[in-house]
């Protein structure tokens, strides 16, 4: 051996190593046809970050660890940019109940975009703060107090209503019709504190989702166009996409999961 008055030989007998050991040379694998996949992955979903990236590979049966995933995301440049956010003192606030069951707090919000003839067209977004599902995604120019009551009482019929709705203090979710519904429907509205949008931290979560996986990305020609891509990207959020807070479940895994554990334990009674 180079540097040793010892044959090689000699050394690999006292380190009980074979001499083959010794000489092979390494091999690197291919991972040609994985930077393809990952490409291909990447590009529909410009949002996903390597390690959600890292779940949905594993999903499709490839066996692969995240740092080969993280390596070969940095040398295709599929970083994702970022901007640095401005320190803020610490302030003290009241912190809601967190989520125990499904159905018990929903949020709800609105979130605003464009046509491309410049016509502004709106979202209400809902979202079920213990399962991160959103039931639905409401699209038009124009949406009142009366359009909230109707899509509400759509989810009654197909889930149920929650316990609470958060909800922030515009005209919609302060009219009359919105107030007599609830009051009606027994659910307690839990409004945000006037210029604090972390008081409804679950929805504000989701709409920058919205906004970065789907409104950002694509160009709506009509308002049924929207519809479309908005209530597509939906199906997916609920049913594809991995979430980190739900251990990289989709919501509708988490939900399911949790509906049968809820089933068992009454049955149980």
């Amino acid at each position: 051996m180079v540097g040793f008055e010892i044959s090689t030989q000699r050394a690999c007998g006292l380190a009980a190593l074979a001499r083959s050991t010794w000489y092979k040379k390494p091999s690197p694998k291919d991972w040609t046809l994985l930077r393809i996949r990952l490409r291909d992955l990447a590009k529909r979903h410009l949002r996903y970050g390597y390690r959600r990236l890292h779940i949905m590979l594993k999903r499709e049966g490839w066996k692969v660890n995240h740092k080969t995933v993280q390596k070969i995301y940095l040398e295709e440049g599929l970083s994702l940019r970022t901007k640095t956010r401005k320190r803020r003192a610490a302030v003290l606030r009241v912190a809601r109940a967190a989520p125990t069951a499904l159905n018990e707090f929903w949020s709800m919000d609105f979130i605003h975009d464009e046509l491309s003839n410049g016509r502004r067209f709106r979202c209400l977004t809902l979202v079920d703060n213990f399962s991160r599902e959103c039931p639905a995604i409401e699209v038009d120019v124009s949406l009142t107090g009366h359009r909230v009551v109707r899509v509400l009482d759509r989810l009654a019929l197909l889930r149920g209503l929650p316990e609470v709705i958060f909800v922030d203090n515009g005209t919609e979710f302060t009219s009359k019709a919105f107030d007599r519904w609830a009051y009606d429907n027994g659910v307690r509205i839990d409004y945000s504190r006037p210029g604090k949008p972390t008081d409804n931290a679950y929805i504000e979560s989701f709409n920058g989702s919205l906004r970065m996986e789907c409104l950002n990305l694509h160009w709506f020609t009509s308002i049924d166009d929207a519809r479309r891509k908005i209530e597509t990207w939906r199906n997916e959020y609920n049913n594809l996409r991995p979430h980190s807070s739900l251990n990289n479940q989709t919501p509708t895994e988490f939900a399911r999961e949790n509906r049968h554990t809820e089933i068992s334990l009454v049955s149980n009674l």
